[in-house]
């Protein structure tokens, strides 16, 4: 019996050893999966084909959710609640990528959505009461799309936001990177829109079953194109990238109201050109903000790239 004891407690180590040996052989093929079986992309020719027909604008307020992290923050949604006049609830995390939310493991959540607009976002999705879903992925996007499946993440969100209410209009929320990127802040948000925003994210999303299309609210195109025109001195009393911006990411109160405008004319279809300059933030506070001739000047940059870019469901001004 001893003899056969320790034969059986060898035979366990050694079934144990396996395991962990295959363990580890899936994680690593997990790693590499991806460039051992590319993911299907839509062609381009079928890409534009998606944008074709611009969307029919809303013939009121509509109810907006959004999906993110800290470049969506509280403070954004509230001022475009407050200029577009619709209601508005979030989920948000710390860096959160659209995986993260889809797994239920959202670093800050609780931190995050301490807030009256919180909704977890699983019940907004399977209520179908929310007819505009604004999803926002991680930074790095580079990160995202390698180690957090985000193509996947965001068919999947897509596809059950359209379960649930098949007149849905789904928006991935294109942002930016940190300012000190070695290869250029402005060259990075040129080249990453159609490198991975579109080549690797939409257009791997969108050739999945049941997605449909996914336009797209040009946030990281907004801002470049108002930090060229700051820097050429044709945003009156805005002349440097840092007025946008708190940090080497985040948006000031400058820059959420410029975000704020964005999103407008992307989800309503129509310029934000006259709308108010001053507007208050989540905890009611008013915003800081841009003088009435800066505001003109920023609300027709936004307005000239929204209606540039056929992703955005809006036509061509």
């Amino acid at each position: 019996m001893g003899q056969e004891g320790e034969e059986l407690r060898g035979a366990r180590v050694k079934l144990l050893a396996g395991l962990g040996v295959l363990l580890l052989l899936a994680a690593a093929l997990w790693r590499v999966w991806p460039t051992l079986w590319p993911a299907r992309v839509l062609p381009s020719e079928a890409f534009r084909a998606a944008y074709t027909a611009p969307l029919p604008p809303p013939d009121g307020p509509v109810k907006v959710y959004h999906l993110g992290h800290s470049l969506v923050g509280r403070d954004m949604p509230a001022m475009l609640a407050a200029a577009a006049g619709h209601d508005w609830r979030a989920q948000l995390g710390w860096g959160a990528s659209l995986k993260n939310h889809l797994d239920g493991q959202v670093p800050g959540f609780a931190e995050e959505n301490a807030h009256p607009a919180f909704v977890p976002v699983a019940e907004a999705v399977e209520s179908g009461d929310w007819p505009v879903f604004v999803l926002t992925e991680m930074v790095e996007l580079k990160d995202a799309i390698r180690y957090h499946d985000s193509a996947r993440s965001l068919a999947e969100w897509t596809r059950r936001i359209r379960t649930a209410n098949p007149q849905a209009r789904v928006y991935l929320y294109e942002t930016w990177h940190r300012t000190g990127d070695p290869a250029g802040w402005l060259e990075r948000i040129d080249g990453d829109l159609p490198a991975l925003w579109e080549g690797q994210l939409l257009r791997v999303a969108m050739a999945e079953p049941g997605v449909g299309t996914i336009h797209v609210i040009p946030g990281g195109q907004a801002l470049a194109a108002l930090v060229r025109a700051a820097e050429a001195g044709e945003i009156p009393g805005v002349t440097a990238r840092a007025a946008f911006l708190s940090d080497d990411i985040h948006f000031s109160d400058l820059g959420a109201w410029a975000m704020a405008m964005v999103h407008y004319a992307v989800i309503y279809g129509r310029s934000p050109v006259g709308l108010p300059a001053q507007l208050p933030k989540a905890d009611g506070t008013l915003a800081g903000a841009p003088s009435e001739d800066a505001a003109r000047a920023m609300q027709a940059v936004v307005w000239r790239v929204v209606t540039s870019y056929p992703a955005t469901g809006v036509p061509k001004g």
